[in-house]
């Protein structure tokens, strides 16, 4: 098994639930682990394996999508990185919002999404 791992990745982005997030927007940082299914022996070409630019052009995309919560990204992104590349087998999806507009809160909010292939279809 080989996990692709895209770590600590920095997104400028509008989402939120409050109106100054959306006009302001918040620094984010995601961490995605792709574990896929290879063959066995050594990698030697891309498409034996996941393209991790391209896994990065599409969380950069999915970015730019303003979304209330940080619940519907994880999930929506997962889904989409198995739908999009057939050798992955299962997505583990981080996102934090750096500067979360609560008073008082020193510190990062955030979710965490785990999704397997099998869980597809239900």
């Amino acid at each position: 098994m080989l996990t692709i791992h895209l770590k600590a990745i920095r997104c400028l982005a509008h989402h939120g639930i409050f109106a100054e997030e959306k006009i302001l927007g918040n620094e984010y940082e995601v961490d995605i682990l792709i574990q896929c299914a290879t063959k066995t022996g050594i990698i030697q070409h891309l498409n034996e394996t996941i393209d991790y630019a391209t896994v990065y052009t599409l969380l950069q995309e999915r970015m730019k999508k303003p979304t209330p919560l940080l619940e519907t990204i994880a999930s929506d992104f997962s889904y989409m990185i198995l739908q999009h590349f057939p050798l992955a087998n299962s997505i583990r999806f981080s996102i934090h919002k750096m500067h979360p507009p609560i008073e008082g809160l020193v510190g990062q909010v955030g979710v965490i999404f785990e999704l397997d292939r099998s869980q597809l279809n239900h």
